[in-house]
């Protein structure tokens, strides 16, 4: 089964950026999270939605 929440630092490496930069996303809103017990969660669903938000801002670039 595929993971439904990851840590930021999971998160990162799914990403293949830093933590640094998950962070990021999340304060400028580009990355939805949520917190919960002191936890800050990334839903796999968000991780998806950057992936496509990123592929859609690349092609308009190119065209």
């Amino acid at each position: 089964m595929e993971k439904l929440f990851y840590r930021p630092k999971d998160a990162a490496t799914v990403l293949g950026m830093s933590r640094t930069a998950v962070f990021r996303l999340i304060r400028s809103g580009e990355l939805r999270s949520i917190k919960h017990n002191g936890y800050r969660l990334i839903p796999g669903a968000a991780l998806l939605d950057y992936a496509r938000a990123l592929e859609t801002q690349a092609s308009k670039e190119v065209a």
